[in-house]
């Protein structure tokens, strides 16, 4: 049996940008993603904690050290500049595995989104 378990989680960053006219995904800080474990083009869960939005889409790297995550393409009309998300990614996983999996929990400096 498998099972989907979080791989990682990013905790409260706050949105730099939202670009209406890309052609979708969420721009992540290329650092952010590396300690995350997430490589680009893997489906990421949004959270958004000020209005209650739920949306998945796919990461792509941001500049290093810059604290950038931006929503692009329709994903940008859910989402305003400041908010606060929380960023999730799974993994399947035999259940066997599952038990001993420990994810990656980030949890950025909630001001500049930038790892301590």
């Amino acid at each position: 049996m498998f099972v989907h378990v979080v791989k990682s989680k990013i905790h409260r960053v706050k949105v730099t940008g939202a670009d209406l006219n890309y052609i979708g995904s969420i721009t992540i800080d290329q650092d952010l993603m590396d300690a995350a474990n997430i490589i680009e083009g893997e489906k990421v869960q949004i959270v958004n904690n000020n209005n209650g939005e739920r949306l998945e889409t796919y990461a792509i790297p941001g500049p290093r050290n810059s604290g950038e995550i931006t929503l692009n393409g329709a994903a940008a009309r859910k989402v305003a500049k400041g908010d606060v998300l929380i960023l999730i990614t799974y993994a399947m996983m035999d259940i066997e595995d599952a038990k001993k999996f420990k994810p990656a929990l980030l949890f950025p400096n909630e001001e500049n989104n930038l790892l301590k």
